[in-house]
């Protein structure tokens, strides 16, 4: 049932209950005492100073029809009523508007017809009396007592900083309740305090003292102009009636529609996932830190598939069998590559969601999903900066070398999963400037004399930096691969500066041994260039990882999985010599 907004007599025109786009009524006389309006939104405040307690119209519509009117019947202080209901222990009743049925005035309810928000003081709070549970959106800078009731639907991680001025750390969590969404963050000592006392998708009941500051966009996507603060005496308490909370609010992008969503746009997204994409690591341009990562791609009824990216403990814990549904909140668009998904810090995921959307694509899927051709983003024009084709999907050597990968003027991206048969000794290193990324190598002008011609420095010694050549097999074939300094440190398993200490030694020996027959997972470039006035496919290793063997049996049981019930259909068709 839709709830109309109130009906109010103004009984003194004055603009300091209203918002700024509200006072010109007042100015131009469009808004007298006497005259009647509907409240369309507005929001209790509490003054600081007095503890008077009024209300800040935001929106409301001049009933003009009416003109003004004298006082319609006895109406009083909102803070009179609230005072004595306290007073007597009683729930306040709302003053209504009475006088002759005007305007829809109807005969006095008994009041337990009437639905009342609880006042009496909640337990675990002292036992005394708190303020009234706001509902989210009723929160201000303006209001010193309040409390929410609100369900966690995502924590996450502690975050540290390091600054000149000091170092610290930090959490945030996300709060909803049937009126909308914020978000709330504890520092330092809070951060100790409330970190393990919230999980996500219980309710809590959260009261002040806090600060209600603006929201910082650039750290979070919620829509709410405030965020929470958590101070010192921030009570937190999990609520012992975890029902009448909402959950997660989503307001999904089909997959197939993001190549009409604008770069950098933040949506929600609901998927099957189909493949489940190595874990690895990048080292960020700016801080030099490193960050694990983790590509899943999604697929859905709109028959398109999607390479989303999560991250950091998500990535490192990632367990989900493929052939879930997953829903995300909280997915920044990237044109990366076409279009593609990562998942944003402040964002979350739910494995088989307890959605309709959930369950009309477990339906499809199983119903025809697994037979459909989906159309990936990752061939359309424009992918990304760098051109190319950055699919990344898993393939055989035998499938790169039938589809000819690199042989097309563009460079194209894939991964395989190989041993490595053979690794070249000669040239494995090249000294390489230490200045700051720059990487170039560095000729020994005199002992102790390294010059690097591009930054025109010298240095006492080289950096030394992999560029190793190495030869790799599965089932299908071999090929050679050429490894830069970070997927080399993976393959030999110990820096180029450490290996060539050894090698000057005469130690290096056993660590080219012990590479050999390591199975790993290679990210790769394809490309043609020239050698010899002949063109030749050079494929470059831009990264490699150990196999996470969680991820490749559930890969295996997939691919088992297509072959199930394959005997039967032969049989069926009359066909048992394949069959012993």
């Amino acid at each position: 049932m839709r709830v109309r907004p109130p009906l109010l007599q103004i009984s003194n025109a004055s603009d300091r209950l209203l918002v700024t786009d509200l006072c010109p009524l007042v100015d131009e006389g469009s808004l007298r005492q006497g005259q009647l309006v509907r409240v369309l939104k507005h929001q209790l405040v509490i003054s600081n100073a007095t503890g008077a307690k009024f209300a800040m119209i935001e929106e409301m519509e001049v009933l003009a029809q009416y003109g003004t009117q004298e006082k319609i019947g006895n109406p009083r202080n909102i803070s009179e009523i609230l005072d004595s209901a306290k007073d007597a222990g009683a729930k306040p009743q709302p003053a209504g508007i009475t006088g002759d049925n005007f305007y829809g005035a109807k005969p006095e309810s008994k009041a337990q017809d009437i639905p009342q928000r609880s006042n009496n003081p909640r337990p675990g709070f002292g036992g005394g009396a708190h303020p009234h549970v706001l509902p989210i959106e009723g929160l201000s800078p303006y209001q010193n007592k309040w409390t929410i009731r609100v369900r966690c639907t995502h924590k996450s991680d502690i975050k540290t900083w390091h600054k000149q001025s000091g170092e610290g750390k930090l959490f945030s969590v996300n709060l909803l309740d049937e009126g909308g969404e914020i978000r709330a963050t504890g520092f330092n000592a809070e951060c100790d305090n409330l970190y393990d006392l919230f999980q996500e998708g219980m309710v809590y009941y959260i009261s002040s003292p806090a600060k209600i500051n603006i929201a910082k966009r650039q750290f979070t996507q919620i829509n709410n102009e405030y965020e929470i603060v958590f101070e010192r005496d921030t009570q937190v308490e999990k609520a012992e009636d975890q029902s009448n909370a909402p959950q997660v609010r989503y307001n999904f992008t089909p997959i197939g529609s993001l190549q009409d969503i604008a770069k950098d746009t933040t949506i929600d997204t609901i998927g099957v996932l189909k493949d489940v994409g190595e874990l690895s690591q990048i080292v960020s341009k700016t801080t030099s830190k490193p960050y694990d990562k983790r590509e899943l791609t999604l697929v859905d009824d709109s028959l398109h598939s999607v390479r989303l990216t999560i991250w950091g403990n998500q990535a490192t814990n990632f367990d989900t069998m493929p052939e879930s549904i997953i829903a995300f909140k909280g997915c920044k668009v990237s044109d990366f590559g076409g279009r593609s998904l990562s998942l944003l810090s402040s964002g979350s995921m739910t494995v088989s969601p307890d959605i309709d959307d959930a369950f009309r694509l477990k339906g499809w899927f199983d119903a025809q999903g697994k037979t459909d051709t989906f159309t990936t983003f990752q061939n359309m024009a424009g992918a990304g900066d760098m051109g190319g084709t950055r699919s990344n999907e898993l393939k055989t050597i035998g499938q790169v070398k039938d589809e000819e990968l690199g042989m097309h003027n563009e460079p194209a991206y894939f991964t395989v999963k190989a041993t490595i048969s053979y690794v070249k000794r000669e040239n494995y290193c090249y000294a390489a400037c230490k200045g700051d990324s720059c990487n170039r190598k560095v000729q020994e002008i005199e002992p102790g004399n390294w010059r690097c011609e591009w930054c025109e420095k010298s240095h006492d010694a080289p950096n030394y930096r992999y560029i190793i050549s190495i030869n790799v097999v599965d089932h299908t074939g071999s090929m050679w691969l050429t490894c830069f300094d970070e997927p080399g440190n993976v393959v030999m398993g110990m820096s180029a500066n450490e290996l060539h200490a050894l090698g000057e030694e005469g130690n290096n020996t056993l660590v080219f041994e012990d590479a050999n027959l390591k199975t790993l997972t290679f990210r790769c470039r394809a490309k043609t260039d020239t050698y010899q006035d002949q063109q030749r496919i050079r494929y470059q290793v831009n990264s490699a990882a150990p196999l996470n063997f969680p991820a490749e049996s559930a890969r295996l049981q997939a691919l088992i999985k297509q072959y199930e019930g394959l005997p039967d259909l032969v049989k069926e068709a009359g066909d048992q010599s394949l069959f012993v």
